[in-house]
């Protein structure tokens, strides 16, 4: 593992890990991933999410950078506002896989997002989006889903947990595609071999920056990939346990600010400020940490 002063790269999730339960970003974090930034690190979102539901997060961020978005299926350029590269899921391939998951666990709800910096998502009937806040246009039809080249296609089961759907899903799909789960009631069909892995050494290599000099923050089994792929990996409190299962550290939750916590500690921070002064006028019988 590389040295905390060595990342120069900070990768985070969105939902379930930068963003609070109510799709904020709190001061802390924005203070944080500034200090962090004025030390001389990159900050990279690496997310689920489209990039045209991400424009509205990056500017609250004050980025003008990179992004990673659709699971790794493009990396948009914000300043410039166009995807500096993406792939697509093959619209046949994608309704045969749906097809085959159908045939093994009975009828799911279905959305997609398609494809470019103005792709809309689209749901069909059923299916409930699992972020209330994030726009989407319902269609009449599945046949719908499929009249422009998209990135994605999103699952819902009316009975079946996520991981029970994830793991039908792998088991019929084959090669046809990647199946990741990245949230609750969000499990997702994407073009095989695309994870976030992909999107983030694309995303890296074009900021001139390795992997054993990368930090990545994650909540769910689709930042696996990410993890393996950076120096360090850090699961929030509440993380899926395959997740945490690999990560090299756990940190608070997202609503306490958990990506905050850890930056504090690396670059510096209101966090690592308090606990030198409370350390400095306890008692010198009491234990404090570092």
């Amino acid at each position: 593992m590389a040295a905390p002063t060595a990342y120069s790269l900070i990768a985070t999730d969105l939902d379930g890990t930068l963003l609070r339960g109510d799709d904020t970003l709190s001061d802390r974090s924005l203070a944080a991933l500034a200090r962090a930034g004025r030390a001389g690190a990159r900050h990279l979102v690496v997310t689920g999410r489209p990039a045209p539901r991400v424009r509205a997060l990056l500017d609250d961020l004050g980025s003008t950078g990179l992004a990673v978005c659709g699971q790794g299926a493009q990396v948009y350029d914000a300043a410039a506002d166009r995807l500096l590269w993406s792939v697509t899921l093959d619209r046949e391939l994608a309704e045969t896989a749906l097809g085959k998951i159908e045939a093994e666990v009975g009828e799911v709800y279905a959305a997609v997002d398609q494809d470019g910096v103005d792709g809309l998502t689209l749901i069909e009937p059923g299916y409930l989006m699992p972020h209330p806040t994030l726009p989407a246009v319902r269609v009449e039809r599945r046949r719908e889903l499929w009249d422009r080249p998209i990135s994605k296609v999103l699952l819902r089961h009316p009975e079946l947990s996520d991981d029970e759907l994830a793991a039908a899903a792998r088991a019929v799909v084959g090669s046809l595609a990647t199946v990741t789960m990245s949230g609750p009631g969000t499990v997702e069909l994407q073009p095989c071999g695309v994870t976030k892995a992909t999107g983030l050494a694309l995303a890296a290599g074009e900021l001139g920056v390795g992997p054993e000099r990368t930090i990545a923050f994650g909540d769910m089994p689709n930042d696996i990939p990410m993890f393996d792929w950076a120096a360090h990996g850090v699961a929030m409190a509440d993380a899926h346990p395959e997740l945490k299962a690999v990560a090299d550290e756990i940190t608070t939750s997202n609503e306490d600010d958990g990506v905050a916590v850890v930056l504090e500690r690396l670059f510096g921070g209101a966090g690592v400020l308090a606990r030198q002064r409370v350390a400095q006028y306890a008692p010198k019988t009491l234990s404090m940490e570092p």
